[in-house]
């Protein structure tokens, strides 16, 4: 019931995402809108101070660096362009289907693993897998984004 309970919640929140980046895309980036989501999606780190949710050091390697390998198609898809003086984050068709490819793996993953393991260290490793996927994601967006903005103004 969890499991079922929990991938309906990740279709909805991918749901979110995917009409907060078209939103994005209407307004100059700044790198505020650019570094704050994973600094504010750090707190989800807290969920480890509650000893079920803990998981094994290899597995959060593994999982973080899934989530990297993720990452790596958002970086691909997610660029910018300049409009008047502005810096915007460019439309990407290809964005929504990769957004919901990446669900139905995890979606996948996660009724693989739940069979495995406890629903607590199922959400704690897929927190550090999106960890790991937002995370180099939206450094190199950064970077992106710097890269753009010096090369405008020089």
């Amino acid at each position: 019931m969890w499991v079922i309970g929990s991938s309906i919640l990740a279709l909805l929140m991918a749901s979110v995402a995917l009409f907060v980046r078209m939103r994005a895309a209407k307004k100059p980036a700044t790198v505020k809108k650019i570094i704050l989501p994973p600094l504010f999606m750090s707190t989800g780190f807290l969920m480890f101070l509650y000893p079920p949710a803990r998981v094994p050091w290899a597995e959060v390697l593994e999982a973080f660096i899934v989530g990297c390998v993720f990452s790596l198609l958002l970086i691909r898809t997610s660029t910018f362009e300049k409009r008047s003086n502005d810096i915007y984050l460019k439309r990407s068709k290809v964005f929504i289907i990769i957004l919901v490819g990446l669900v139905i793996v995890r979606i996948g993953l996660k009724l693989y693993l739940g069979q495995q393991i406890s629903i607590e260290e199922t959400s704690g490793l897929f927190f550090i897998l999106a960890f790991g996927m937002i995370a180099p994601w939206r450094l190199a967006m950064y970077f992106k984004f710097k890269k753009l903005q010096t090369y405008s103004e020089g």
